[in-house]
């Protein structure tokens, strides 16, 4: 495997600044196109388990999914940035994604069910 290209990689962050990340596995609950979006967009909402329940985002994912094809699917999470307001939407969360190409998300998810809520270590 080679080293990466320095000009490529962020800056690195301290061990204290990454344990501040709260990423999470969540549960797709029901998802829809996002109306008025500039770009096509997604928007989700998704379970979270009891202590953090129910949080909404949307995700510019529609090359390679379909809102009924994720609603059932678990995703990780970032859960503990501000809300972002998206137009008339407010985005709660944000769903973590691979980018293989331009426009193209392939999203993250666990290998086999786990509980909603699961954090990711």
């Amino acid at each position: 495997m080679n080293a990466p290209d320095s000009a490529s990689v962020a800056a690195p962050l301290a061990w204290s600044e990454f344990e501040r990340i709260e990423m999470r596995v969540g549960t797709v609950l029901d998802a829809a196109p996002l109306e008025n979006a500039r770009k096509p967009a997604i928007r989700m909402r998704i379970d979270f388990g009891p202590e953090l329940g129910t949080l909404s985002t949307s995700a510019q994912i529609t090359q390679r999914y379909r809102p009924e094809d994720l609603v059932g699917r678990q995703v990780v999470a970032v859960v503990n940035f501000p809300p972002k307001q998206i137009g008339s939407f407010l985005s709660q969360c944000l769903v973590l994604g691979a980018v293989p190409g331009p426009g193209e998300v392939v999203l993250l998810a666990p290998d086999a069910p786990v509980p909603p809520g699961t954090r990711i270590a």
